[in-house]
């Protein structure tokens, strides 16, 4: 039992790690600090930075419980239904526009 739970631990810590490093670099992509990023807020380029880092945190794989745990320890506290509502919002970008993709590229490669 205490291995199992170690484990998981360690995974929590991994995805973690891969969390932060995302939003460390979507910020610096977006001109953003990352108070700015976990702000309780609908302007438009902070909503966009956080749904590239559910996208990209999904894409990984990162499970959306651990995702929303990040987000309420950098103090945003969100619900499951919106990050899979942001996901699909930054794939929409993603898919259409060239711009969004070389950035998802980029911080893929870092």
């Amino acid at each position: 039992m205490k291995k199992n739970y170690l484990s998981d631990l360690n995974k929590l810590n991994m995805k973690k790690d891969i969390f932060d490093s995302y939003a460390q670099e979507i910020a610096k992509q977006f001109h953003l600090t990352l108070d700015q990023m976990f702000t309780k807020t609908k302007k438009r380029e902070i909503v966009d930075a956080r749904q590239m880092l559910y996208y990209l945190c999904m894409e990984r794989p990162i499970r959306i419980s651990y995702i929303q745990r990040f987000m309420e320890e950098s103090g945003h506290d969100i619900c499951h239904s919106t990050i899979i509502h942001g996901y699909k919002k930054a794939k929409e970008l993603i898919d259409n526009d060239q711009d969004f993709q070389d950035v998802v590229n980029k911080i893929q490669n870092v």
